[in-house]
């Protein structure tokens, strides 16, 4: 089974940035581009629904060492 040479690895929410490059790392890949993404949640005020950012994914794009 072939490995595709780009992969993208998402930081989880139990894991720090560093344990997601090593585990790109033990995967064979390294990282080439770091993508953050804002997450946003719907919050009722005053009868009207505003949307406000409640965190954010940042994802690793690697290829093959």
């Amino acid at each position: 089974m072939s490995k595709h040479s780009k992969r993208k690895f998402e930081v989880e929410d139990h894991e720090t940035i560093d344990q997601c490059i090593e585990r790109m790392r033990s995967e064979g890949y390294i990282p080439v581009r770091r993508i953050e993404e804002p997450v946003f949640h719907e919050v009722e005020r005053n009868g009207a629904i505003d949307i406000e950012p409640c965190g954010r994914k940042i994802v690793f794009e690697g290829k093959l060492e």
